[in-house]
């Protein structure tokens, strides 16, 4: 395939599904395959820095498809580790408040999932990328600004604890679009009463479209290059 046919195929419309490796940004993903198509690019739905998984990267015509993708269905596994929390729910910043686990047992956490089954309001991070007067709220906590958030309506349809080796805790969720899966590892350690922060992350799934089918971003690119001859 010629540069000039490659660059036609994404400039009129692909679906690109990407492993985002950790550590990049969900931008960062969008901004290579940009460069390497020569081709408008967006994504449907952020992953934090610090979560690996499945990112849909849209070019090209596609790009009017990313509300829709966005919208869909999630499914994600990782840890939770109990005993302590963060500022940021995450790995992002250094954990605190250390609590004895003694009390707690494999009945109380798989019991306390149950009460996040459903729909119900969750209050987002304060560090997270929503708007305050047009800036990333992020930006603003970290300069110690006030912020505010407001709780959001999300559901989850299923949260199962997979494996527990305290002080973590593996677990599966498939939720609405929306939901804070650092807000829930916050929430959860809290219900019961010895804190939490996620501690890792993978999207597995947006609706239809799986991990399984997604490439890591340099297999992407190495591909792009050999079609260019």
């Amino acid at each position: 395939m010629n540069q000039t046919a490659e660059k036609n195929i994404y400039e009129e419309g692909q679906v690109v599904l990407i492993n985002k490796p950790l550590k990049w940004t969900s931008f960062d993903v969008v901004r290579k395959i940009r460069n390497t198509t020569k081709a408008k690019t967006g994504h449907a739905g952020t992953l934090d820095p610090l979560a690996t998984g499945l990112l849909i990267c849209c070019t090209g015509k596609m790009t009017k498809k990313i509300n829709e993708y966005q919208a869909k269905e999630k499914e994600y596994t990782g840890t939770f580790t109990l005993g302590s929390v963060t500022p940021t729910y995450d790995l992002e910043s250094e954990p605190t408040d250390f609590k004895s686990l003694d009390g707690i047992d494999e009945q109380a956490i798989h019991a306390a999932t149950k009460q996040f089954l459903g729909a119900q309001q969750q209050l987002p991070p304060i560090h997270s990328a929503i708007k305050q007067n047009g800036k990333p709220i992020y930006e603003l906590a970290r300069k110690g600004v006030e912020v505010k958030v407001e709780p959001r309506s999300i559901f989850i349809n299923e949260f199962e604890i997979t494996s527990i080796a305290l002080p973590v805790v593996h677990f599966r969720v498939v939720c609405s679009t929306g939901t804070y899966i650092r807000s829930l590892a916050n929430d959860f350690g809290a219900a019961l009463g010895v804190g939490g922060y996620m501690s890792s992350l993978c999207r597995t799934r947006i609706g239809e479209f799986r991990l399984e089918d997604a490439k890591d971003i340099q297999v992407f690119i190495d591909e792009l290059k050999d079609q260019k001859g």
